[in-house]
């Protein structure tokens, strides 16, 4: 399916070191505010109370979220859980206060609201299990990471691997880079955006690759060099890419500016991870493929030439 059809190649890679250069920049400034002002964790890695109340009737959770940010938890999360009568309040930890005395706190103001609100439980979570869950989340990162190299090895070539690992990487940094500059909340839901986009990103530049090596096995493109080749697979593939990624940008969109609090900064994850993997699959991943030295006959076996010799009748 094609909304449309360009009909002269358009010379990307003409232009590729100077998007390489404003690439290496914003990957530099993503690992400075990441050095410099580290990531703003949830409680989910830090720790803290989680609570769960239980309302008579269907909870407004705007209402429970003011009236819990309005006791100083501004980076609590606030949240339905199970059914619209029941309530998730998570609360980061605080100096000198008990699990016991911050949810008497939070339910006092609750109950000021409404009177028949309930607790169902209160557990603390410590610092530990966030560590843990920090842990696990890299060894799932790297095991992805991994997984990728090992397929497109297996698939393409070393060289095509490495580029897309690398543009790959460019992304997940990226993205955290703003979380770090802007100090948003990373917690759980954010490392599942981040883990999206890592197969999000690597299936647009497979679908380059695929069409490079396509043209590279076409015999009407022999007398095209690489960076040919890579124009025209770009090319070719852009309608693909305006579908694909115009609709999934736009669903995006719409939750992230109607979603509400809850899924605001999975979203803002997903919607800066979709733009910049639109970006490095072309500027970043043909690009690095390029420089590392692809050619046609990574792709295509020589034919050996037969020996005049070979069947002869001594």
């Amino acid at each position: 399916m094609e909304l449309f059809r360009i009909k002269k190649d358009i010379p990307f890679m003409r232009h590729a070191l100077v998007f390489n250069v404003i690439s290496a920049l914003t990957f530099v400034a993503a690992v400075f505010f990441l050095l410099t002002k580290g990531l703003h964790l949830s409680i989910e890695f830090t720790g803290g109370t989680v609570m769960e109340v239980a309302y008579p009737r269907a909870a407004n959770i705007e209402q429970v979220r003011k009236t819990v940010e309005g006791l100083g938890f501004p980076d609590s999360q606030v949240q339905s859980f199970g059914t619209a009568q029941d309530v998730l309040i998570r609360l980061p930890a605080q100096k000198g206060v008990t699990t016991a005395q911050t949810s008497e706190k939070v339910m006092t103001a609750l109950k000021g609201t409404d009177a028949d609100v309930k607790l169902q439980r209160v557990e603390f979570v410590g610092p530990q299990v966030g560590e843990e869950l920090a842990a696990d989340g890299l060894t799932a990162l790297a095991m992805v990471i991994l997984g990728i190299i090992i397929y497109l090895a297996f698939r393409f070539e070393w060289k095509y691997a490495i580029a897309a690992v690398i543009a790959n990487l460019h992304d997940v940094i990226i993205i955290l880079g703003f979380f770090a500059a802007f100090q948003w909340e990373f917690s759980l839901t954010v490392l599942a955006a981040v883990l999206a986009i890592l197969g999000y990103s690597v299936n647009e530049s497979v679908v380059v690759f695929d069409r490079v090596r396509e043209t590279f096995r076409d015999r009407r493109f022999g007398r095209l060099g690489t960076a040919e080749v890579m124009n025209h697979a770009i090319t070719s593939t852009i309608s693909r890419t305006v579908i694909t990624h115009g609709s999934t940008q736009f669903l995006v969109l719409s939750m992230l500016l109607f979603g509400g609090p809850t899924l605001h900064y999975f979203e803002l994850a997903l919607t800066i991870g979709i733009l910049f993997g639109i970006y490095s699959s072309v500027f970043v991943a043909a690009a690095v493929a390029m420089w590392l030295g692809v050619k046609r006959e990574d792709l295509i076996k020589p034919v050996k030439e037969k020996d005049e010799h070979d069947g002869a009748v001594v």
